[in-house]
């Protein structure tokens, strides 16, 4: 089984894989894990990838750009 994990903080969860039961499922070639970097996917020199609601209100959203990029390379 392949899992991929997008995400804007991937040292963040590379412990968890790296020292519990998905470790040892790695090991034995039961589950591949792969954390993918959002930012990597970003066009711009700053690595954005949220934005401001157009509703206005407080909060930020996700840019739809970078996911889009990063589950299109996914797919490939």
């Amino acid at each position: 089984m392949r899992i991929d994990i997008i995400t804007v903080l991937p040292e963040l969860l590379k412990s968890p894989f790296e020292a519990s039961i998905l470790k040892r499922a790695q090991d034995k070639g039961l589950v591949s894990v792969h954390i993918h970097n959002l930012r990597d996917y970003t066009d711009d020199n700053y690595k954005q990838v949220d934005d401001y609601q157009f509703g206005g209100g407080a909060g930020m959203v996700l840019m739809i750009e970078p996911i889009d990029r990063c589950i299109s390379s996914l797919k490939a």
